[in-house]
């Protein structure tokens, strides 16, 4: 799959979530969803949160496809009121199910990122993209049906997109249902978070990330205990680790820290190397994060004394418990976390040589493994 197919709202290597079927490990959300439809509590804004990647447009779109397919529940009747569903799914030859899967669905309307004049991916969503959901409510109202609207991601959208936004979660237009991805909900306006139900989904078990990864384009690698680790439950940062080569990033940053504190200096500028290639942005970004990954795994391998359990890579066991053998040391590892990561990113942000820049992050880090000894 091409990256210039992508829409804002899909991972790369991984269908979109109107084509994922079945969701996978989020039983307990969509359960909670259907007891609130079938005892007459459908709130009109609901906020799906949780750790990105974990399934939540997967089950928006379920629950988009579900409103939109079933009936309003009629009372009694000559044979009485069928029983309440007890699943979201619909059958793949419904009607909705069509046309939801060719984006013709007159009853539905995704708010994302939309391109700017100059034909790029705006950074946000703006006020003009939730203003046009008034030409979709006006259309679509003379029909009687159900609306429903989904945002993804409402961490996206600008101020004056979230106050318009709030106007319709405070005077939702009839039968209308608003699906708001979040994946730091602390980042909206907490009258939005007020006037939503919320729905939080859980990292995936490595059984059913497994599962699930099986749905999307990508090769599942051979170290599944290594990559259950580092995505921590997310199919999509696993399938952006597997795509970006991050297992074996993942590994050689740890074999780096397992010379410290004297610190092999070739093999440091060789993984810094690997961020300054040409189309490196992503790769570059992931190093990042996976930076930021093994310093909070070295805080808690001190915190809590114990290895950490599945590894992330061959030997992290040893090289942590080593860098990090008392809570003490936990603590210098994540007091230092955060300015380490904040540097990084600023120097990101400001497009700085990224070779010298995760030189320097690697040198800090040598830095605290020679205090800590």
């Amino acid at each position: 799959m091409s990256d210039d197919t992508l829409t804002p709202d899909q991972a790369p290597g991984a269908p979109h979530p109107r084509e994922t079927t079945p969701l996978i490990g989020q039983d307990a959300a969509q359960q909670a969803f259907l007891t609130a439809y079938n005892s007459d509590r459908l709130h009109h804004g609901w906020l799906l949160t949780g750790p990105r990647g974990v399934g939540k447009a997967t089950l928006a779109w379920r629950i988009a496809q579900f409103l939109l397919a079933t009936p309003p529940r009629e009372d009694g009747g000559l044979f009485g009121a069928p029983p309440p569903p007890d699943t979201l799914d619909i059958a793949p030859e419904h009607p909705v199910a069509h046309r939801i899967l060719a984006g013709a669905e007159p009853g539905l309307a995704a708010i994302t990122r939309s391109v700017n004049d100059q034909g790029r991916l705006r950074n946000e969503i703006v006020v003009d993209d939730v203003r046009k959901l008034g030409r979709f409510f006006g259309l679509s109202s003379a029909d009687g049906g159900r609306r429903v609207v989904i945002v993804d991601s409402a961490d996206e959208m600008n101020v004056s997109a979230a106050n318009a936004l709030l106007k319709m979660l405070e005077e939702p237009p009839a039968r209308t249902t608003l699906l708001l991805i979040s994946h730091q909900p602390s980042r909206l306006l907490p009258t939005i978070r007020s006037r939503c139900r919320t729905l939080r989904l859980s990292p995936l078990s490595p059984d059913d990330m497994q599962a699930a990864l099986s749905q999307t384009d990508t090769e599942i690698p051979s170290q599944t205990d290594h990559l259950a680790a580092l995505a921590a439950g997310s199919v999509g940062d696993a399938v952006r680790i597997i795509n970006l080569g991050g297992l074996e990033l993942y590994a050689e940053l740890i074999a780096i820290l397992g010379t410290l504190p004297r610190f092999d200096r070739q093999r440091a500028l060789k993984l810094a190397e690997t961020a300054a290639q040409r189309g490196a942005a992503e790769r570059f970004d992931l190093l990042l994060s996976l930076i930021d990954v093994v310093l909070s795994r070295l805080a808690l391998t001190g915190a809590t004394g114990t290895a950490l359990m599945p590894e992330a890579a061959p030997n992290e066991a040893e090289t942590l418990s080593r860098l990090s053998s008392s809570p003490q040391k936990a603590r210098q590892w994540a007091e230092i976390a955060a300015p380490i990561t904040a540097r990084a990113r600023h120097g990101q942000a400001v497009n700085l040589d990224p070779a010298s820049l995760v030189l320097d992050t690697l040198f800090k880090i040598q830095e605290t493994a020679g205090h800590n000894r």
